[in-house]
């Protein structure tokens, strides 16, 4: 991962923190498919044909549009898999603002995370954690790249704090 300074909503957060966490801005693209068998596979099939090695794949019907949904991918980093995800109706989704956070897992880390986050006022757009081999990895949705920034800020005291080791 390279580390470049996070200074806006467009830019890539890779932050090496104590307790081996890192967080990274993922740029995210987004396409809406039909609510029906194959709507989201004919998306991940062309991206496939391209050579993607999605990290990320999220999908939900849509709250607002009856018989469509929403998915989203990342990471897109060729000329052809960005052609392929042009081709096939998809974009760079500009919020929300998604955050991969990975480490060592801990009993209790992810309430002492989102317990830190709300008492900063950080209200999260969404979140998703998954552990394996004592190991966690997740997704974290903010709706700026400012409260971004901040639960990165939140998450490296965390990990240099005695009371999380």
């Amino acid at each position: 991962m390279t580390a470049v300074p996070f200074a806006s909503s467009f830019a890539y957060l890779s932050q090496e923190l104590a307790m081996s966490f890192k967080i990274q801005r993922v740029h995210v693209y987004h396409a809406e498919v039909e609510d029906k068998p194959g709507g989201v596979g004919g998306k991940l099939k062309a991206l496939a044909a391209a050579g993607a090695h999605l990290e990320y794949v999220y999908s939900q019907r849509s709250a607002t549009k009856p018989g469509m949904g929403d998915l989203f991918v990342a990471p897109l980093r060729s000329a052809a898999e960005l052609k392929a995800a042009k081709d096939s109706g998809m974009t760079e989704a500009t919020e929300p603002i998604v955050m991969r956070l990975e480490g060592d897992d801990k009993a209790g880390l992810s309430g002492k995370l989102t317990q830190a986050w709300e008492m900063a006022g950080i209200n999260l757009h969404g979140l998703v954690m998954s552990v394996l081999a004592g190991k966690f990895v997740g997704y974290a949705t903010f709706d700026t790249a400012e409260d971004g920034n901040r639960a990165a800020t939140i998450l490296a005291e965390l990990g240099t704090s005695p009371a999380h080791a």
